[in-house]
């Protein structure tokens, strides 16, 4: 007699497709993350490149320490349902939800055969490029193979060695990733450190906009910080995010001053902090720096920044 349907079948067939849509997903999105960060594109690089990359991967890994683990245990859940009451591997619902994967799948790897013709056509045919194309390859072929095997598995049949195979590689794999992320992103104390210093360059930026700001209300630099607030009505300027100190600033010519900060980790590599100057006004300074106390000379240019009498 066929075993009916229940909720809770249903439930787990779709829990298990549901999640398997987003792990695949986040995995390939880790995987791209990782092709950009060994083979970037010149065309992207950039402030922020780095650290876009490296939250992309942090996203990636926390959605697949989740769900690629909700996934691996429905699969087994079922599949232990399945020798109990091999009835149920006939149940529609299964067999709907398995040719739906299986249609995506295949949608996956046409499209991706379409994307790669179009951007041969654009002249993009670049390693970085290929190697993505491989990863949504190699991720839907898996999926593809282990799905149509599983619809042509009959009640009451164990999953052959080549779906074993398959599922045992995908897990050591995702495994192998997660792992490789936290070797590229560094720990939480790393990253924190990380954030630290990039706050560090970002209150520089600040305090070199306001100095300017003052010498163009004034025609004159701060002898120090505390003056900057009250001469052009500033409410208060940026301290170090960890220690509460000010920034150290020097004046050592009419136009040229000096800004000092300490910062816990060099700059990340490829990602320049370049920072405007004034709302509307792009400089090539940037805060490239290493470990330890760092120090930046800004010249002001008169004529790039006018005294503000001079723009009325």
């Amino acid at each position: 007699m066929q075993q009916k349907t229940g909720p809770r079948d249903v439930f787990l067939q779709f829990l298990s497709v549901m999640s398997l849509y987003v792990a695949a997903g986040s995995f390939i999105t880790l995987i791209f993350q990782y092709i950009n960060y060994w083979i970037p594109d010149p065309l992207e690089a950039g402030y922020g490149y780095i650290s876009s990359i490296f939250n992309s991967i942090r996203w990636a890994i926390s959605i697949l320490i989740v769900i690629f683990p909700v996934y691996a245990w429905t699969l087994w859940f079922i599949d232990k349902g399945y020798k109990e009451v091999p009835e149920r591997m006939a149940m529609k619902s299964r067999k709907w939800l398995v040719y739906l994967t299986i249609f995506l799948a295949a949608l996956l790897i046409i499209g991706d055969f379409v994307a790669l013709v179009y951007l041969l056509l654009r002249g993009e045919f670049t390693a970085r490029f290929l190697l993505k194309v491989l990863t949504i390859i190699l991720v839907a072929g898996a999926v593809f193979i282990y799905y149509l095997k599983e619809i042509k598995r009959q009640a009451g049949e164990v999953k052959t060695p080549l779906v074993k195979a398959v599922s045992y590689a995908a897990i050591a794999i995702v495994a192998a990733s997660i792992v490789g992320g936290f070797f590229i992103v560094g720990s939480p104390a790393e990253e924190r450190a990380y954030r630290f210093d990039d706050e560090r360059a970002q209150n520089l930026g600040i305090i070199q906009s306001a100095i300017v700001n003052y010498w163009q209300a004034k025609q004159k630099l701060p002898e120090k910080l505390s003056q900057i607030p009250d001469g052009i009505n500033v409410v208060s300027l940026p301290r170090d995010p960890e220690t509460g100190n000010e920034y150290e600033y020097r004046v050592k010519a009419p136009l040229t001053f000096e800004l000092c900060a300490s910062f816990a980790r060099p700059n990340r590599t490829g990602a320049p902090l370049s920072k405007p100057v004034i709302p509307g006004y792009y400089t090539e300074d940037n805060w490239q720096h290493e470990a330890g106390r760092a120090c930046f000379e800004r010249t002001i240019d008169p004529e790039r920044y006018p005294p503000l009498e001079k723009i009325r």
